[in-house]
């Protein structure tokens, strides 16, 4: 118990950890002792310092994360090539269109992270989440079918979500 209380005294977010120690070492461009030790003092110091501002970390499911991060890496290239023919073909075959996507969970990391990603894909731009209604606004920039793009949306990112963080899904909603 004791190992274990100091384990979590020096590193309070190992993720946070983590990514400084990785961050130090590609911005100093090299992997030399020197940049090693100081990337490991900073990788205890920094997550330490923003322990009161990090209030709560969920646990999530990496393999999961993992997956969804190559999906939507993927998505956002394709989508980069799909807007660009339509951006430089004719205009008028374009039919941009808002809708709402219904959203399954309450969780705010997995609506937070749709709504991200909904906006980092071309073609496609969250302006709000409504928690009260549970739905997120959404603008495509081509849309033929709303029903479609909302089942693609939700299948694709919001699922995956689901899984990542465990979230609950109350009964009643759309699965």
């Amino acid at each position: 118990m004791q190992k274990l209380n100091l384990l979590h005294r020096c590193f309070p977010h190992p993720f946070v950890s983590c990514l400084v120690f990785v961050s130090w070492l590609m911005l100093a461009n090299s992997v030399h002792i020197s940049s090693l030790t100081f990337a490991f003092i900073l990788a205890v110091i920094i997550p330490v310092l923003v322990r009161p501002f990090i209030a709560y970390t969920p646990r999530i499911q990496f393999g999961a994360a993992i997956k969804l991060f190559f999906v939507v890496l993927w998505d956002i290239v394709i989508s980069n090539f799909r807007v660009a023919r339509m951006v430089l073909g004719p205009m008028k075959k374009l039919q941009p269109k808002w809708y709402r996507v219904p959203l399954d969970t309450e969780h705010e990391q997995v609506n937070t992270l749709l709504a991200m990603i909904i906006t980092t894909t071309p073609g496609t731009v969250s302006a709000g989440i409504d928690q009260e209604r549970g739905d997120i606004l959404v603008h495509a920039l081509n849309c033929e079918d709303t029903e479609v793009d909302v089942q693609e949306i939700k299948k694709r990112y919001e699922m995956p979500l689901i899984e990542i963080f465990s979230a609950k899904i109350p009964e009643g909603a759309s699965k």
